[in-house]
């Protein structure tokens, strides 16, 4: 499903438009990025929890020279389910 698709599911679904649901959709992505770069955790009940992790710098070894690299340390996006959302899979 492609985010045209998606939103016109949507707009169908909630008796809206699909300008309306598309606005929604981007007000929506657009608070999760401020929160993310916030490092705060954001929790949608029913559908699971999103939080920002730091991995930490580790060293690498490239398999076809044998060079070592240090990996810099960075913010990954993690992503668990809620239960209610495991069940309905």
């Amino acid at each position: 499903m492609n985010n045209k698709e998606f939103v016109a599911e949507m707009a169908e679904r909630l008796n809206l438009t699909a300008k309306e649901v598309s606005s929604l959709l981007v007000g929506l992505t657009t608070e999760m990025a401020e929160r993310f770069e916030e490092e705060t955790q954001v929790s949608i009940m029913g559908f699971g929890n999103f939080e920002v992790k730091k991995k930490l710098e580790r060293v690498i070894i490239n398999p076809s020279t044998k060079q070592r690299m240090l990996v810099p340390p960075k913010m990954v996006l993690s992503f668990k389910p809620s239960n209610t959302f495991k069940d309905k899979l």
